[in-house]
């Protein structure tokens, strides 16, 4: 069961991993004193991994860089500034503002409240900041925020989805990331409800747990198989008193990474010894790339309890959008009422976190948006991450999105 003195045991165990990194450092630090040939030989080569990968297997909640300084616009590299334009004690909206004079689309990029920071949607930022104006919402760890900023829960994420869709203004895309499809898709349909001038131009929903009946896998499959108060007694901690968020609820993210790792623990331990393989033989670019990963997977971030467990009430085992019973403080939400707002939809046919079909079914809720101002892209040979990272992103699935906001703005 994991409670107040699981965190407090974690807390000690992530301590004694810090004191280790810190001397596979010192270790790493001093083979790199040694003398050629000595350094260069297999053995010390083999050591090195060693400490290397004691260095970077470990779990940190420190927030990473977003690392994007410059994109290339129109064939020239433009330098990147990041902003924050507005915040609540649990989110900044942060802007990629570029040095350009060229005139490019907003786009809110709605990045998933799931164990991880925003900084997972890396590539997902510097691909759409080419040919876009780029915001992000940036969800801070729960465990730092403190009780004195009240609760969040589901309602409150698309309350903050409202408001930053409005302090953007007219004209402004949204484009969300997997888990937010859902509140992204309820905050574009009250502003159409209310006939907001600040409804989006087109909403792109990006392997989004829209109806989790269709299609279940095991993510869909484990969120029914239990109560919700199964969920609350055993996955939900109460932030120990070292932290900002001291007495805080959360959902921890040292339980989400263990979640996800053993769903695929057999390609993680592949990925590793892969790793190790590739610092014994020195090839850098390869152990760059995996150690960059790993080092952004392993940023974990808490979840406030409320959003966590009515997530997976509403979304998971109740679907409350699908079924039409989803409602924002009391208001219904109705999709139907979207018809300025284009729809994009976009899966990916491998995904085993979001099913195909789940997304796709938002079409059959926003009904009033005409055919013209509709379409989806299921782009083969992805699984979930490779919807919004990879070279499959880049070079098949962002086309799609850019020529679609182009064609609504």
């Amino acid at each position: 069961m994991v409670t107040t003195v699981m965190y407090a045991l974690y807390q000690q165990y992530e301590d004694f991993v810090n004191t280790t990194s810190l001397f596979a450092a010192s270790v790493t630090a001093g083979i790199d004193l040694l003398p050629e040939p000595a350094r260069s030989s297999l053995p010390v080569r083999a050591l090195r991994a060693n400490a290397e990968l004691v260095r970077h297997t470990r779990l940190t909640h420190a927030r990473p860089d977003f690392e994007i300084d410059s994109v290339e616009v129109a064939g020239e590299a433009v330098p990147v500034t990041t902003t924050v334009v507005d915040a609540t004690p649990f989110c900044s909206l942060v802007r990629f503002a570029k040095e350009t004079t060229l005139p490019q689309p907003k786009v809110l990029l709605v990045a998933p409240m799931s164990g991880h920071f925003a900084t997972l949607l890396r590539e997902t930022v510097r691909t759409l900041s080419r040919d876009n104006d780029v915001y992000i919402t940036d969800w801070h760890n729960a465990r730092d925020i403190p009780l004195g900023a009240g609760p969040f829960g589901l309602d409150h994420y698309v309350e903050h989805l409202m408001r930053f869709i409005e302090r953007l203004g007219d004209p402004v895309h949204v484009v969300a990331v997997c888990q937010p499809c859902v509140p992204a898709l309820a905050a574009a349909s009250l502003l159409a409800q209310s006939k907001s001038p600040a409804q989006p131009r087109t909403l792109t929903l990006m392997a989004g747990p829209i109806d989790t009946r269709i299609n279940p896998c095991k993510v869909n499959e484990f969120a029914t198989s239990q109560p919700i108060s199964w969920f609350e007694r055993n996955l939900i901690a109460t932030v120990p008193r070292r932290h900002l968020g001291s007495g805080r609820r959360v959902y921890p993210g040292f339980v989400q990474i263990s979640a996800f790792m053993s769903m695929n623990l057999d390609r993680h331990m592949k990925a590793h010894l892969e790793l190790w393989g590739n610092m014994v033989r020195e090839e850098d670019e390869a152990a760059h790339a995996k150690r960059h990963f790993y080092d952004e997977y392993y940023a974990v971030s808490d979840l406030p309890a409320e959003y966590y467990l009515e997530t997976v009430r509403r979304v998971f085992q109740e679907y409350e959008l699908a079924r039409g019973q989803f409602r924002v403080h009391g208001q219904p939400v109705t999709p139907s009422a979207m018809r300025r707002t284009a729809l994009l939809t976009v899966e990916g046919e491998r995904d085993d976190i979001c099913s195909v079909g789940q997304t796709m079914a938002a079409h059959d809720l926003c009904t009033r948006v005409q055919p013209a101002r509709r379409a989806h892209h299921l782009q083969a040979g992805v699984g979930h991450y490779g919807v919004f990272s990879g070279s499959r992103w880049d070079g098949e699935i962002y086309p799609t999105v850019k020529n679609f906001i182009l064609a609504n703005d």
